[in-house]
């Protein structure tokens, strides 16, 4: 641990568990989210491109896992998201949203039916405002649990699987299907050795790939092992925000926040049929409101002309009228060109409208067009 100046206050900068693994890699560390992180290794765009073509394995220890249980958990935690969480079956993993009362979105998460209680991943600079909210929140006899003993990788890309498999990963148990088995938001307990191991088939940079929940004590034995595989390479935060912006995919904190609701967000999907026609989660009525009329604003995704980065914080013009903003941004790698993301009003939105960014005060051309910017390559079928 050390410290940090911020606005006047001392704080202290957390350590991940494989904080010197990282170091002795040679990886350039920085402060997100109260950890120190790695953010490159070998350089963002080489580990941008190998993760696309191989496998690479993120430390991603900074996030939340909850584990919740109690008779009734699945439905109080419908009360403060807008997901079916009771008709999730076990070894299965849903999407969905923390929402604040008026709708707007504290957090974005993962929930996951693990057959003996729910378990929660949420984002690393916002979890202990969430746990704060979950236990104020949720009845008393619903049980929370922070596994801060435990550290979380994330293994990404086309070789993620066989990588993965050639470790000797086994179920813990008869009924839970080879690691190499699952499908797309599917997730189960296994064995590595005598370690256990909680392991979901998802990810955060739209290629096939795990997260993997290992205790600390074994993390640096499983980082080596997996990284002993040509095919495996460590990745650091820079590529992963490359890579899940080609994806399309939000970040919490600069593509959404608590003033922006799902279906600004574009992430109306997160709430299931069920929930449209019954309500009864916070912000409801705003949110059912802009399913059935549209949303005043939509986040969209942009394709830059030129070679110049449009980046986060980047005035977003219709002609002379300012009409909107930039939340993400920067190289494609796999695009071979900038690209970003960011709200514009609705009626804006469509693919193909042509809009300018402002960048040291210039105007850029920019175009609305459909995301992700790159394929997403879940396995959603066996064999497939």
């Amino acid at each position: 641990m050390s410290e940090t100046e911020e606005m006047g206050e001392t704080v202290a900068i957390e350590s991940l568990p494989l904080d010197a693994w990282h170091r002795a890699r040679g990886a350039r560390m920085v402060e997100f989210a109260g950890y120190h992180m790695p953010i490159q290794y070998d350089g963002i765009m080489a580990e941008h491109l190998w993760t696309r073509g191989n496998a690479g394995l993120f430390d991603v220890s900074h996030m939340g896992q909850l584990v919740f249980s109690g008779e009734g958990a699945a439905e109080a935690l419908e009360a403060l998201v807008p997901g079916d969480i009771s008709a999730l079956k076990p070894g299965r993993m849903r999407y969905s949203l923390l929402l604040a009362d008026d709708g707007g979105i504290l957090d974005d998460l993962m929930i996951t039916n693990t057959g003996h209680g729910l378990y929660m991943v949420v984002n690393g600079a916002v979890k202990w405002d969430d746990i704060a909210h979950l236990r104020e929140h949720l009845p008393d006899e619903i049980e929370m649990n922070l596994l801060d003993e435990q550290a979380l990788l994330a293994l990404q890309g086309p070789k993620a699987a066989a990588a993965l498999t050639a470790l000797g990963v086994v179920p813990e148990f008869p009924d839970i299907l080879p690691v190499d088995r699952l499908v797309f938001m599917q997730a189960g307990p296994y064995l590595w050795g005598d370690v256990r191991l909680g392991i979901s088939r998802s990810g955060y940079t739209g290629e096939d790939g795990f997260e993997i929940s290992v205790p600390a004590s074994d993390v640096s034995a499983l980082a080596d092992a997996l990284c002993a595989q040509e095919a495996v390479k460590p990745i650091g935060l820079g590529a992963r925000d490359s890579l899940r912006l080609e994806a399309g995919l939000p970040l919490y904190g600069h593509d959404l926040d608590e003033g922006i609701d799902p279906v600004e967000g574009d992430l109306a999907f997160a709430i299931s049929k069920r929930r449209r026609e019954e309500g009864g989660f916070p912000g409801a009525a705003r949110i059912l409101g802009h399913l059935a009329d549209g949303s005043p604003r939509k986040r969209v995704g942009l394709t830059v002309d030129g070679k110049m980065p449009v980046r986060e914080g980047a005035k977003i013009f219709d002609g002379n009228s300012e009409v909107g903003v930039v939340t993400s941004g920067g190289f494609a790698p796999s695009v071979g060109a900038p690209i970003a993301m960011g709200y514009v009003p609705t009626g804006l939105s469509e693919p193909g409208t042509a809009l300018a960014a402002e960048v040291r005060g210039k105007r850029v051309a920019v175009t609305v067009t459909p995301m992700p910017f790159v394929p997403h390559r879940y396995v959603r079928k066996q064999g497939g």
